[in-house]
């Protein structure tokens, strides 16, 4: 038995359930969308998606759901 990879996974554990630790600077998620797979990309604060209602709006379905699945995870920042 490895040990040192025992102590390793039970920090690792910690670290998951410790979400403060955890800071987003740049993500690339693909959304499995209705009708087709989004882009949905996160930089530095900047939410963009390859969807046309993205480009209209600046916000679509696909960057709000990821959103929620980080809620608490990303820096607070002022919802248009």
């Amino acid at each position: 038995m490895d040990y040192g990879m025992i102590g390793k996974i039970e920090k690792a554990k910690r670290y998951a359930q410790e979400r403060t630790r955890i800071h987003f600077d740049a993500l690339t998620v693909t959304l499995e969308g209705e009708n087709n797979p989004h882009t949905v990309m996160y930089d530095h604060g900047t939410w963009t998606c390859d969807c046309d209602f993205f480009h209209s709006r600046g916000r679509c379905s696909h960057t709000m759901a990821i959103e929620m699945v980080l809620e608490g995870m990303l820096p607070v920042t002022e919802k248009v």
